[in-house]
């Protein structure tokens, strides 16, 4: 009689410790919205993603590996989407901006991208990258290595920084003219911001969201776009997840404070790749 009751009791309790897994995978879904986005270049084509990859975990549970963490467990289920469907994204362009990014990714090095953000801005170790796309971790060292020369310098242009502390402003702007680009002025408040971007027509924004004055670098970049079209804009916050709801129209690239040069740099890089402008050279 025991052994049929230790059966009953181990098949109650999988799908206890299957839902656990899966509400702590949920936990981790606005860090796969920024690196959706950041990947894709917007907000909806990442944001789309991303619910497909929730979809796959729910049609498949047997992809809730208990052996890996739920955060991997995450990404790599991703990473499979992407793999089998993120190309059809060539299909899908319809803007000449569009366009011309998926011309560019289409010289670089398959995976380089995705394991350079996977590093920089989520901060995966080169083994968690390995478990991601299911590779060794010497294919993932050198897919960082490639990654560095492809895209980290190889689009310059003007930036704009929305940023009231003196200091953060002055590590943003030496990180981003040492990538070669020029920055065209740091603005405190949103009045500066506002100004600064219709006079300097930046190609790249990267903006703190609470500034100065308690205004809102959020609704100087909204009125900036509003005015001068689609310009490609890093938000930097210490609260990065109440950016990445899903729920409205929110950014698609994200610097979490405190952030390191690396981080910045990628996501500088990154947000090139889709700038719309046509000053950029490559």
């Amino acid at each position: 009689m025991s052994e049929p009751e230790h059966t009953t009791s181990t098949s109650r309790e999988a799908p206890r410790l299957e839902n656990s897994m899966a509400m702590r995978v949920a936990a981790e879904l606005p860090f796969l919205r920024r690196y959706a986005r950041a990947l894709t270049g917007s907000q909806e084509s990442g944001d789309k993603y991303a619910a497909v990859t929730i979809e796959a975990l729910l049609e498949d549970r047997s992809l809730l590996d208990p052996a890996l963490s739920p955060r991997i467990v995450l990404f790599r289920t991703f990473h499979s989407v992407w793999q089998s469907s993120g190309r059809i994204l060539a299909d899908a362009a319809t803007t000449m901006a569009e366009k011309r990014a998926l011309a560019r990714l289409a010289g670089l090095t398959s995976n380089t991208r995705e394991a350079l953000l996977l590093f920089t801005v989520e901060e995966f170790s080169r083994e968690d990258i390995a478990q991601i796309m299911q590779i060794d971790a010497d294919q993932a060292d050198a897919l960082l290595k490639t990654a560095y020369v492809e895209t980290l310098d190889t689009i310059k242009g003007r930036v704009m920084i929305i940023e009231d502390e003196p200091l953060i402003a002055m590590d943003i702007r030496a990180i981003v003219e040492e990538m070669g680009h020029e920055v065209v002025g740091v603005a405190t408040t949103r009045a500066e911001a506002e100004a600064l971007g219709r006079d300097a027509q930046p190609d790249l924004i990267l903006s703190d969201i609470n500034l100065a004055d308690k205004s809102s670098g959020i609704d100087a970049v909204n009125t900036l776009l509003a005015e001068l079209g689609a310009i490609p804009t890093i938000f930097i916050t210490a609260f990065p997840e109440k950016l990445l709801t899903g729920e409205r129209p929110e950014p698609a690239f994200l610097i979490t404070k405190p952030f390191t040069e690396e981080r910045v740099r990628s996501a500088v890089s990154q947000a090139m790749f889709f700038a719309s402008t046509e000053t950029l050279s490559s």
